[in-house]
């Protein structure tokens, strides 16, 4: 039972919902954290750990994500529990000159815009890579990028949150919100009634429902992304990688189509498994696996990384992402419901975004207006379309 009336409520208890609690911790704000749930027992714990730049859209997007990932490599030594952080860069593996000569541009973009991407041909790649493929053209390099262990991420956030004051309730569902003179007043679960001046919907997939209870119709559909893991083998792979097709199925679901669309990434963990994924395909909270989507990354993969050919896989998951339709996640205050915020919506870019969206979000509340500005990220961006 709580001894006092929290100051904010997070709904969710995936990753955004456990940053932005921790933040809102360390400020010493009395925050609770409602997950229907477990922590971490949506997208946050099924997906992989990749900590991209090149993926994400120029402007403000990328730099939430170069933010991001900064401030995850200095939580990394403060959090209570190992992240398996590391930062050794990433590439995007590119397997035709055609596309060698689209993502020629693309590092030429994208160092104008200030990140450090370079074009790498096929000899170079495979000189950071030994294990690439001799068949493709090339790649792009960032030194920034990196992986983490995303479920552990959700966990130790939550539990550095816990230890600074914050009660986090699991288990407990939300039914509705409770309003008075047009502003949000307290969350109603399954149990009973929490009073509470700010609302923040973290709830991932799962936002526009309770955005819904607010009347909002939130434009945040579920995306199924499909993994394999491979059993564990020794250090095969040193960097995060994705495929130049991966980035463009991102932001084209035309691209994420037939039988070889769609890119493949690759990651190998601390402990040795392979993660190979991943689909991006509307099927609304079916997190059922497929063979023929299986079938395709895995044959992606090993065109890539001939010597996975080899390997085991020992099992598959699938993961449901938050996905809206430009792209850009949800984040900030909503002008037609006083005391609601939302921050969801970042459909595969919440672990690399996660620390970032915390502490803007706690900043809003805090102190009243971020260090970076929210405005393209309001929910009523879609409606003024």
């Amino acid at each position: 039972m709580l001894d006092w009336n929290p100051d904010v409520i997070i709904i969710g208890g995936g990753v955004i919902g456990a940053s932005t609690c921790y933040q809102l911790a360390r400020e010493r704000i009395r925050v609770l954290l409602i997950e229907r749930e477990g922590l971490a027992a949506g997208s946050s714990g099924a997906c992989d750990g990749l900590l991209l730049l090149q993926s994400k859209k120029p402007g403000i997007h990328t730099s939430l994500a170069v933010e991001g990932i900064e401030m995850l490599a200095e939580l990394a030594a403060d959090l209570p529990i190992d992240v398996e952080f590391e930062r050794k860069g990433g590439l995007v593996v590119i397997e035709s000159e055609e596309d060698y000569q689209t993502m020629a541009r693309f590092a030429a973009e994208r160092r104008f815009e200030g990140i450090d991407v370079s074009l790498l041909d096929a000899a170079q790649a495979r000189g950071l890579e030994p294990c690439l493929s001799p068949d493709i053209c090339g790649a792009t390099f960032c030194p920034y990028e990196g992986q983490i262990n995303p479920m552990a991420l959700t966990l130790a956030f939550a539990r550095g949150a816990s230890q600074l004051g914050a009660r986090i309730i699991q288990g407990e569902d939300v039914r509705g919100l409770n309003f008075s003179r047009g502003r949000v007043r307290g969350v109603v679960t399954d149990r009973k009634v929490y009073e509470t001046e700010i609302v923040v919907n973290a709830a991932g997939v799962y936002a526009s429902g309770i955005g819904r209870m607010a009347g909002l119709d939130l434009p945040i559909v579920p995306r199924r992304g499909q993994l394999v893991v491979t059993a564990a083998v020794p250090p095969l792979l040193d960097r995060c990688l994705i495929s130049a097709g991966y980035i463009a199925a991102k932001f084209n679901p035309e691209c994420a189509e037939g039988a070889r669309a769609g890119g493949v990434s690759i990651e190998q963990t601390k402990s040795g498994n392979f993660l190979l994924g991943s689909t991006r395909e509307f099927a609304g909270f079916d997190r059922r696996t497929t063979i023929p989507a299986l079938k395709t990354i895995v044959n992606r993969a090993v065109t890539i990384i001939p010597d996975l050919r080899d390997d085991t896989v020992i099992r598959s998951f699938a993961g449901l992402r938050p996905y809206t339709p430009d792209g850009l996640p949800i984040l900030g205050r909503v002008d037609s419901v006083p005391g609601l915020i939302i921050a969801a919506g970042h459909e595969g870019d919440g672990i690399t975004l996660s620390a970032v969206t915390g502490k803007l979000i706690s900043e809003l509340i805090v102190e009243g207006r971020p260090h970076l500005p929210l405005d393209p990220f309001r929910c009523e961006r879609f409606n003024e379309r």
